[in-house]
């Protein structure tokens, strides 16, 4: 089953996706973690961000970090029997736009369909992350702008291959494409 995890910035959406994908599975069952975008050196605060969600995870995670948005979809195709966690698809958003010179007019169509066919093909639990459009920060510029149509048409793809689509406020789910008796 295919799930994507929509929610606001620190609105709980990751914790619940961790304790959905492990409460989905029978105990100890391994999980890898795949966490896509780009690394912020130099900045203690996005350290310390990265660090809890690494505490939480449990001792038989694997956790695939990776800076190389065209990575993710190869990832996803190697892993595609294992139970798979993605967090989040928007840091992989802006690494994909960053490599892609997208800020100013290059084009993610090539990565974000690779992307999407790879997660059409996978025949594990998947757990996808992703920040919902107009719940996240988006500065008044046109770089924003773009962000936020990209992030937008990506969750769109993405939220049509899923099972199910939960939205996260305040670390409440609310499901909002709930599974049918046929694929639960």
């Amino acid at each position: 089953m295919r799930t994507l995890v929509l929610g606001g910035i620190r609105s709980g959406k990751s914790r619940w996706a961790e304790e959905a994908i492990a409460n989905s599975l029978e105990p100890g069952r391994p999980v890898c973690y795949l966490a896509p975008g780009p690394s912020v050196d130099g900045d203690p605060e996005w350290s310390e961000r990265v660090a809890r969600h690494r505490a939480r995870r449990p001792g038989h995670w694997s956790t695939v970090e990776t800076e190389d948005p065209e990575d993710v979809a190869a990832q996803l195709v190697r892993l595609t029997q294992t139970p798979t966690l993605v967090d989040d698809l928007g840091g992989w958003l802006t690494a994909t736009m960053d490599r892609h010179d997208a800020w100013d007019g290059g084009s993610v169509e090539a990565p974000v369909a690779a992307l999407v066919d790879a997660i059409g093909e996978f025949e594990s639990t998947l757990m996808l992350v992703s920040p919902e459009v107009g719940l996240t920060v988006v500065p008044a510029s046109k770089s924003g702008r773009r962000f936020a149509d990209e992030l937008g048409d990506l969750n769109q793809r993405v939220a049509a291959l899923c099972d199910r689509v939960v939205l996260v406020v305040a670390g409440q789910p609310l499901t909002i494409k709930p599974t049918s008796p046929a694929r639960a």
